[in-house]
């Protein structure tokens, strides 16, 4: 079974657009996942200018990639990585814990994910 950060069972993260490494709605990984895509996060329009600027745009749709590009509210599954990253950067997108994977906690800490929790619900 798949936990979260609060170790209870992961929750959907978004359907719409839908996300996850897999594209079935969880911040689920597995051995393929290099990027570990395990931070659900509400994107924020800083953020999306500040992923851009790192060289991974995230607004841009990529039909063939089944990627439809997103904007500012959507949950998206981040890779750990980058939101540590966006969180040093003072740009980090509000995280919603309950469909953040467990294994985010080997990059970020859960002080760090729960300072930037964002609490008004899921999906």
């Amino acid at each position: 079974m798949n936990t979260n950060v609060l170790g209870t069972p992961l929750e959907i993260c978004g359907l719409d657009p839908i996300t996850g490494f897999t594209r079935q709605g969880s911040c689920a990984t597995g051995e393929n996942d290099t990027g570990r895509h395990v931070v659900c996060a509400m994107v924020t329009e800083e953020f999306l200018i500040f992923s851009k600027e790192q060289g991974n745009d995230l607004t841009t749709p990529m039909p063939l990639a089944n990627f439809p590009g997103l904007r500012p509210g959507d949950h998206w599954c981040l890779c750990a990585n980058r939101w540590k990253e966006a969180l040093e950067n003072g740009v980090a997108p509000p995280v919603i814990l309950a469909a953040t994977h467990s294994s985010a906690l080997e990059i970020v800490s859960l002080e760090d994910l729960l300072t930037h929790s964002y609490h008004d619900g899921l999906c």
